[in-house]
């Protein structure tokens, strides 16, 4: 080492040195935290002290010093953190010719190999036995048909589902059972391993009921871009009180008749009717199926539930009919910048605005909202956003149950706010319960048959700690819990949530991308989901990385470019979860597939140099050959 250099070396030993002292500092000043953690944990709580005492500094000079120095620059320390640093100042001594003066503190419980299987360890005890081959589990979401359909268990399984998602926001406990049980039989009938996780529902923030429309359908043609029919829309017409599902196919809508009426449906006959519009419209009978019709319109309607059908035979009205009962549709409500919308607590159902034919505003339009906290802890000025932030508002007035706000952005064109679609408040510190009525029932459905319980929406330390209770009320300590971030409190939070978990384990992080995404900024999305990674594998905690992973391929069967490298991003994690759709089985396929060839590329952040095919360069008269070979094909 040149002489110049041995300065740069003290500062470095200095430093490091300092940053060390200041680790086990913290590790002292949270000692009565320590005790209360679990005995088998508290060498993870006292690593993830270490890592954020190292990550209160700005290292980015320390690093590139460290790097010209050819020593490792404290990238990967997240498992091991003080032993990280001991390393690196074991170098900087010896190249500077100096003497390693033995520490009073003890050598680190974590090194670069226990800080690792640390992690591996506690993910086996949440998330199950790894999947021969992947390191990484996979989520599933069950759909409601999950609970009756065995054969998409089975498939769900066999195609690489390691973790069943019960979803509490949607179903019963009997359709939860039923979706168990179809599990239970899967497993024994393929040898597979799969444990259950039931997400509780929490106190999420939705819109209210909007005043529905009407009873109706609707169905369209498929057409070209020049507006000519390419395929007539299909609807199945079926017995209004012994109804039948389609037989085969995908119904553009279904129409429930009289049984009488259906019986005498013949190929060749003619529906003829007015629909909502008051436009005449004809379904021609195309084919007979079990219990109903199939009948074609080269024409779209809209049709009310009560409208008088008649039957027509060779241009004669042989008989007349009644639309049955049909699903009632709700009527969305239409915003633009620049509107208002009126947030109410009140059951009154929600409504567009409503405008004189001169267009003069006489009603704005106003909406429900499911908790009324939001009444009491939100202010003027503060941001708000629907539907997972395709609408954008800003609250500009307040009242005891009422928030009065201005629409501020929507997609090009305006937006749709329906019932039941996520508010969030980015800049609203609100004091929610930890628990409803509900999730305190599903616990206890949960304490039962489930491997682990998803906490969501949660905000602080306390909200983890009343959780654990509840548990260990019910008998159920031993679940392994979740941790579900997606609000601002739980990302700021996150490293005292870490220690509370950590006092009744196993325990794991779910990054909820979706709703984190609105609450800290799209722009953000990326940063804080590095840093909940680099927290959560600091205190040994298994991350499940979730929301809209292959959706595209879940749902339309073919996935996105964008998706493709967010599911390889994924295996950063220990486990990915995805969401239901008609294609979810060839999205597990997929996403088996791509875990395990990333498997062979990536560990965490560490890249892994196997040999690659296309390192082989071939000699230079040999390309030569092969690049005039494929010029002359041209």
């Amino acid at each position: 080492m040149t002489r110049f250099a041995v300065p740069l070396l003290d500062r470095l030993v200095r430093t490091l040195t300092e940053i060390r002292d200041q680790c086990l500092s913290m590790e002292r000043s949270y000692a009565r935290e320590i005790e209360r953690i679990d005995p088998e944990y508290r060498i993870s709580a006292r690593n993830l002290l270490h890592y954020l005492a190292l990550r209160q500094h700005d290292l980015g000079d320390i690093q590139r010093d460290l790097s010209s120095c050819g020593l490792s620059s404290l990238g990967r320390m997240e498992a091991h953190t003080l032993a990280g640093l001991d390393a690196v100042l074991a170098a900087l001594h010896k190249l500077a010719g100096l003497h390693t003066t033995r520490s009073p503190e003890p050598v680190p419980q974590v090194d670069f190999a226990t800080g690792p299987a640390i992690l591996s360890s506690h993910t086996e005890q949440l998330l199950g036995r790894a999947p021969h081959g992947r390191a990484v589990r996979i989520m599933v979401t069950m759909p409601s048909e999950a609970a009756a359909n065995y054969g998409l268990v089975r498939d769900l399984l066999t195609a690489g589902m390691d973790v069943m998602r019960i979803n509490c926001a949607h179903d019963d406990s009997p359709a939860w059972q039923g979706m168990i049980e179809n599990l239970s039989r899967a497993k024994q009938e393929t040898g597979r391993r799969c444990r259950v996780l039931m997400d509780l529902a929490g106190p999420k923030l939705r819109t209210g009921q909007i005043r529905e429309l009407s009873h109706l359908v609707r169905w369209k043609p498929r057409r070209d871009v020049r507006g000519h029919v390419m395929a007539p829309a299909l609807v199945w017409v079926t017995g209004d009180q012994n109804r039948a599902k389609p037989p085969l196919g995908k119904a553009s809508a279904i129409l429930p008749l009289e049984d009488q009426v259906i019986a005498r449906l013949q190929n060749g006959m003619v529906l003829r009717f007015r629909d909502c519009r008051n436009k005449l419209r004809r379904l021609k009978v195309v084919s007979k199926g079990m219990g109903g019709v199939w009948a074609e319109s080269e024409q779209g309607a809209y049709v009310e539930q009560g409208t008088r059908i008649e039957l027509v035979v060779r241009g004669r009205k042989r008989g007349e009919s009644q639309v049955g009962k049909l699903p009632a549709v709700e009527d969305a409500i239409g915003l633009h910048g620049g509107d208002t919308l009126i947030l109410t607590g009140e059951n009154e159902p929600g409504a567009a605005a409503l405008r004189t034919t001169q267009g003069r505003l006489q009603r704005s339009a106003h909406i429900g909202c499911t908790l009324p906290e939001v009444f009491r802890d939100a202010r003027a000025g503060q941001r708000i956003f629907f539907d997972d932030g395709k609408i954008e508002g800003v609250i500009r007035r307040m009242g005891p149950t009422r928030l009065r706000v201005e629409i501020t952005r929507t997609g090009d064109g305006g937006a749709k706010l329906r019932s039941d679609k996520g508010i969030n408040l980015p800049d609203t510190k609100l004091a929610l319960p930890a628990f409803t009525e509900k999730d305190l029932a599903d616990l206890q459905f949960a304490a039962r048959h489930a491997d682990m319980v998803g906490f969501s929406f949660l905000r602080n330390p306390e909200h983890v700690r009343r959780l654990i209770r509840q548990l260990q009320k019910h008998g159920a300590a031993h679940l392994g819990v979740l941790l579900k971030i997606e609000n601002r409190a739980a990302f700021e939070h996150l490293p005292r949530m870490l220690l509370a978990g950590l006092e009744s384990p196993p325990l794991g992080v779910v990054v909820a991308r979706g709703d984190l995404a609105v609450e800290m900024g799209f722009e953000r999305l990326a940063e804080v989901q590095e840093e909940i990674l680099w927290l959560s594998e600091a205190a040994h905690v298994p991350v499940v990385w979730a929301t809209q992973v292959l959706e595209t391929l879940a749902h339309t069967g073919r996935p996105s470019r964008a998706e493709v490298t967010d599911a390889a991003m994924s295996g950063r994690a220990e486990c990915v979860m995805l969401n239901k759709g008609p294609h979810i089985v060839e999205a597990v396929r997929f996403l088996d597939d791509v875990l395990r060839r990333m498997q062979r590329h990536q560990k965490k952040k560490r890249a892994m140099l196997r040999r690659l095919a296309i390192s082989e360069l071939a000699e230079p008269a040999q390309q030569a050959t092969r690049v005039l070979g494929a010029a002359g094909g041209a």
